[in-house]
């Protein structure tokens, strides 16, 4: 199957999410598949909603008066098309190159009977690529953090407690701004930044670390988190 409907929401995110890395329903170029799917439509898709097919839509609508001339077989119902759908046949001269990750990009003629030693020679080749490409590093997964660090009254020495906290120093951690938030009765609480990596850093245990200070912390919170 193909496309769903152009109606219901879920028939339109589908279609939004197809679009989002595809300018035609087949290939590199307008097609029959692109005016069947675009008939199928009642209107103008809501751009605020659905932003790449509305782009989509208004590209195709700008081909209206070709769209007789486009290649493709115009009898095809727009459901045979989309994220599961047949691509139109089309000579193989005009057929785009494939952009699979994986393809073999050492690729063999089947009708001719190949040397076994080119075999071997296009196995290796690919499997040096494949090897090369599950190699390459990843990066590696951040928050920044807003953690407040509570003292326990106002006589206790907010420099000296911030220099405890920054002392504490671990690999995948990033200590940065700070600053004193009035909390009341004039207590002031100390805020401050830090980036770290999510596969070395457990906040739990920072944090615990942090109120060993007993001389002057008396307990820390996570005010707030984001990915980077």
């Amino acid at each position: 199957m193909g496309f769903t409907d152009f109606v219901s929401d879920a028939g339109l995110t589908i279609a939004n999410t197809f679009f989002a890395s595809r300018s035609y329903v087949v290939g590199h170029a307008p097609s029959q598949a692109d005016v069947v799917t675009f008939k199928a439509f009642s209107g103008v898709p809501d751009a605020e909603k659905y932003p790449n097919v509305a782009r989509w839509y208004k590209h195709i609508a700008s081909y209206e008066a070709e769209f007789g001339s486009l290649p493709g077989d115009a009898s095809t119902a727009y459901t045979a098309y989309g994220p599961e759908g047949a691509e139109l046949p089309v000579n193989p001269k005009d057929k785009p190159a494939a952009e699979d990750d994986d393809m073999d990009l050492f690729g063999s003629d089947e009708d001719e009977e190949e040397d076994p030693e080119v075999v071997a020679e296009r196995e290796r080749r690919l499997a040096e690529y494949k090897k090369k490409k599950e190699a390459k590093p990843k990066a590696a997964a951040k928050s920044i953090v807003t953690l407040e660090v509570k003292p326990w009254d106002d006589e206790t020495n907010l420099q000296e407690m911030e220099t405890n906290v920054r002392a504490i120093e671990k690999d995948g951690l990033v200590w940065g701004a700070s600053k004193l938030v009035a909390v009341g009765f004039g207590i002031k609480k100390l805020q401050i930044n830090l980036v770290v990596e999510d596969e070395k850093i457990s906040l739990d245990e920072l944090q615990q670390e942090i109120e060993e200070d007993e001389d002057h912390v008396q307990s820390t919170d996570v005010a707030a988190m984001q990915k980077l």
